[in-house]
């Protein structure tokens, strides 16, 4: 892989705008459109209501960190930019097993409520983060 470091440095800077973006939607829900929050049962109408858009917040934003990342390179291709959605997937997949299944905390969930009872969402999304950099390099070669 072309860059290692500047890979994850992309990475994570996306991966923490689009939690805060999904932070700050359910905010706004509850907040704004006085959607349940929420309780002991379940993550709330506020949270329940975003879910449909998580997928169109990775996609948007891994294609930018992706370009961002293959505008870096100095020999961007196909190639490179299929490995980094490999590994950006990847290393997500396993992240949010660890912070969001595995480490208990207000907003964990279980196993079946974050790998069964969220499809097609993470589907979508682990699909919108591995074609974030593939995207990038498509929209570097088209400006090229």
């Amino acid at each position: 892989m072309q860059n290692f470091a500047m890979s994850m440095l992309w990475f994570w800077v996306c991966y923490v705008l689009v939690t805060l973006v999904g932070v700050l939607h359910t905010v706004f829900n509850i907040r704004v459109l006085h959607m349940r929050p929420m309780d002991e049962n379940s993550m709330g109408e506020g949270y329940e209501r975003t879910k449909p858009w998580h997928p169109l917040y990775n996609i948007l934003l891994f294609s930018l960190f992706g370009w961002l990342y293959m505008r870096g390179l100095a020999e961007p291709s196909l190639q490179a930019a299929l490995v980094a959605g490999a590994v950006w997937a990847g290393v997500c997949i396993v992240f949010d097993l660890i912070g969001w299944v595995l480490i208990k905390h207000p907003w964990r969930l279980s196993f079946r409520e974050f790998y069964v009872d969220y499809q097609p969402w993470i589907t979508l999304i682990y699909l919108a983060i591995f074609a974030g950099p593939v995207i990038g390099y498509l929209f570097l070669r088209m400006a090229a």
